[in-house]
């Protein structure tokens, strides 16, 4: 994917941003030229993550509002060594000097690869591809300040915003507990900062899977058993900052907790 024209552009971009976030410093301005196109900024993404090197654990999407080209959601990868099971105390961190927020989410566990070939999935061959559903936190960090402000090509360069995923308790019964009606909140030092349902999120949670499926399959990229797909912020994008307690609760009785600090 990516035009030819943008092909040193992009190794650029993603280089820039990788090196900034191995040395966790902030960029004030976007390190190149805006990819005008989504097939661009999915170009500078892949250069981003065989640059980068790490073992990819899932992948976070998240919605285009409004929709570009036709296309209303995005995707980037959560790195596994990033990604970490929710308990007391837990800390996790964001760019200091870049942008940082919470994001209450469903994060579903991919069962097995899709078949080889397939590019169309449905909503019920996109749930069968699942095996278990979370509740959980995506911390949304970025070393470049700006990257929710120039549109989804930005945010797609720099892994769709993503520094880290927090898995919270399993739901068990997923399959029947219509989890799209759930009211989901999310607390920021014991404030109400937002509240909603997933019925607010285009097709929901397993309708995440389903983009994410028929996007990969054009990317060439293979999903892979036991990966996690973050289904998108239910109740908003809420910027943190190091020190915050982001507390979230969905449903009755699921609750997911962490505390923020600066890298």
């Amino acid at each position: 994917m990516g035009s030819v024209q943008f092909a040193d552009e992009a190794r650029r971009i993603a280089e820039t941003f990788v090196e900034a976030r191995r040395e966790s410093r902030g960029l004030s301005e976007f390190p190149g030229a805006i990819p005008e196109a989504l097939a661009d900024a999915y170009a500078v993404q892949d250069h981003a993550i065989a640059f980068d090197g790490r073992k990819i654990g899932g992948w976070k999407v998240g919605r285009i509002n409004p929709p570009r080209d036709g296309v209303d959601r995005l995707a980037g990868p959560i790195f596994s060594d990033s990604i970490v099971d929710a308990r007391e105390g837990l800390e996790m961190s964001i760019f200091g000097e870049g942008f940082g927020a919470a994001e209450a989410e469903f994060l579903l566990r991919i069962r097995t690869t899709p078949p080889a070939g397939k590019t169309s999935f449905t909503e019920a061959e996109a749930a069968d591809l699942v095996d278990a559903v979370h509740v959980g936190i995506e911390i949304a960090s970025s070393p470049f300040q700006g990257i929710n402000e120039y549109g989804p090509t930005v945010t797609i360069s720099d892994y769709g915003n993503n520094n880290g995923l927090v898995i919270g308790p399993e739901i068990k019964d997923w399959r029947t507990a219509n989890i799209n009606a759930w009211p989901v909140t999310l607390d920021i030092n014991g404030e109400r900062i937002g509240a909603a349902t997933a019925e607010t999120m285009l097709d929901g949670p397993v309708g995440a899977v389903r983009f994410l499926l028929e996007l990969m399959a054009a990317r060439g990229i293979a999903l892979e058993a036991g990966q996690w797909v973050s289904s998108g912020a239910v109740t908003g994008v809420h910027p943190v900052t190091p020190g915050d307690e982001v507390e979230c609760g969905f449903g009755e009785g699921f609750e997911v907790k962490c505390t923020i600090t600066a890298s």
